[in-house]
């Protein structure tokens, strides 16, 4: 699936790998109040895919006007069927998703009927306490993995509560208003908006009533500590707050919620069910209480069954497989303390080396994102060929602001006093803005490449980006730079 807002060319760069025969597609969106005309799109994406022999077009702002030869949804299901069930292998297909693509094609990862079943029932009912009776909510667009997970939870037998638009329009307590018309006991979200939240200071459990409310999923990146304090304060005190980390790869989470434990701020709080989570260094050896590559060293029932056109399963490998034969590195840092509390501390990839030691980049936005003067920022760690080492930190200023010494040494003290001060940037620089992947990951490894010099065209894939504007303000700041 892709979301309605990627561009032609984002979709027909995973579409024409898989030649689909069926085309669903939406008309139009409405996103922050405003609609968005998508038939040209869907008259694009039937002209570049010749295998397509049937479109389906949900018409979502043009009632009655339907492109030639296309059907509408409304009739596509008008006729009710008895539903027809075919008993198939464990590792039948199911979906294909894809990689967010940022340094080339996307790659169509293909899960099965048997492992996803599994992990969603685990996930959402064990270590979420989802179930019969339930509503469950989680923001996503349908690009992102976590709107696969969120529509399973129907396999719990829980009730499934959607919504279309912008997650903080027309305020920004949006979703909680929706979880306070809609009864939802369990909301799911992504890290950035509750810190977006918080920032802004509301108060959501004085002015909804989220009396039914028992749990929250966090997502999508590390989840600051002060956000946890916000939540247990501003929303609710009997909440049962979960942070978790996974991936689009295995469509579940690595390390996450556990409701029969205690939550602790900034950390997630153990590897889930059948999940032989570990922190590695570069030995290959566990760590305890210091940080190391995260890796599955036992397999999961939801490790891709391959890639799309990749013969002989070397892409795979390739992918997950190295630099540990026979053992999956999912390219993210992990803490496991001796508690057992696991803390994610960005890619591993994407890391930044001060004189030896590693940093991960989710220390430096923790305290960097709490100071209100700062939208949102990136931090990369560029190793220069004269062996020298430069670690800028980019930063979008929030309305109003302006980057003074003083802020610039506000920014620099929060980082010291929260991290450490191997983890002061060398230089903070003002830019309009920060691009992410359409699924709101910073785009780290790819900038960091531009400034190592890589050719635009092999550094990213301009498709998976969600401002390209924002990507030519950096390849510009690294020619300048040289």
């Amino acid at each position: 699936m892709c979301a309605p807002d990627f561009g032609g060319s984002s979709v027909l760069d995973r579409f024409q790998q898989i030649e689909p025969v069926v085309l669903i597609a939406v008309d139009g969106y409405r996103f922050n109040g405003k609609p968005y005309d998508r038939r040209d799109v869907v008259a694009e994406l039937r002209a570049a895919l010749p295998s397509v022999r049937t479109t389906i077009v949900i018409q979502r702002l043009y009632p009655g006007e339907l492109p030639e030869g296309a059907i509408s949804w409304t009739d596509a299901v008008a006729e009710p069927h008895a539903p027809v069930f075919e008993p198939l292998p464990f590792d039948h297909p199911l979906w294909i998703v894809y990689s967010s693509g940022t340094t080339g094609l996307p790659k169509g990862i293909v899960h099965g009927h048997g492992g996803i079943v599994l992990e969603e029932v685990k996930s959402l009912a064990f270590h979420n306490d989802v179930g019969p009776g339930d509503r469950l909510f989680w923001y996503a667009s349908t690009a992102w993995i976590m709107w696969n997970i969120s529509t399973s939870v129907l396999l719990s037998g829980a009730t499934l509560v959607i919504y279309d638009g912008a997650p903080a329009y027309p305020t920004i307590d949006q979703q909680f208003s929706l979880a306070a018309r809609t009864g939802m006991t369990f909301m799911g979200t992504s890290a950035g908006y509750l810190s977006a939240c918080e920032k802004a200071g509301v108060k959501p459990g004085e002015l909804h009533d989220l009396s039914l409310l028992r749990g929250i999923g966090s997502t999508g990146s590390p989840l600051p500590t002060s956000t946890f304090g916000w939540v247990y304060e501003a929303v609710k005190r009997d909440v049962h707050l979960g942070s978790s980390s996974g991936g689009t790869d295995v469509a579940c989470g690595f390390v996450g919620a556990n409701v029969l434990l205690p939550v602790t701020a900034g950390e997630l709080q153990r590897p889930m069910l059948g999940v032989a989570a570990a922190a590695w260094d570069e030995e290959g050896k566990p760590v305890v209480g210091e940080r190391g590559e995260l890796v599955v060293t036992l397999p999961m029932p939801s490790m891709p069954l391959s890639f799309w056109n990749d013969p002989g399963g070397v892409r795979y490998r390739e992918a997950y497989f190295e630099p540990y034969p026979g053992v999956w590195r999912h390219g993210d840092w992990l803490e496991i303390n001796e508690r057992g509390t696991c803390v994610i501390m960005g890619r591993s990839d994407s890391t930044l080396n001060r004189g030896g030691v590693r940093i991960g980049t989710a220390e430096v936005y923790a305290a960097v994102e709490a100071i209100p003067a700062i939208a949102d920022c990136v931090v990369l760690g560029i190793e220069q060929k004269d062996g020298g080492y430069w670690m800028p930190l980019f930063v979008k200023l929030a309305a109003g602001a302006e980057l003074t010494k003083e802020l610039v040494a506000e920014i620099n003290t929060a980082i010291k006093t929260k991290a450490s001060p191997r983890h002061v940037p060398d230089e903070v620089i003002v830019v309009p803005g920060v691009p992410h992947t359409r699924t709101g990951k910073r785009l780290e490894v790819p900038l960091k490449r531009l400034f190592q010099g890589m050719a635009p065209e092999k550094a990213l894939n301009i498709g998976a980006v969600d401002d390209v504007s924002l990507v030519e303000h950096y390849i510009a700041l690294a020619k300048a730079r040289g």
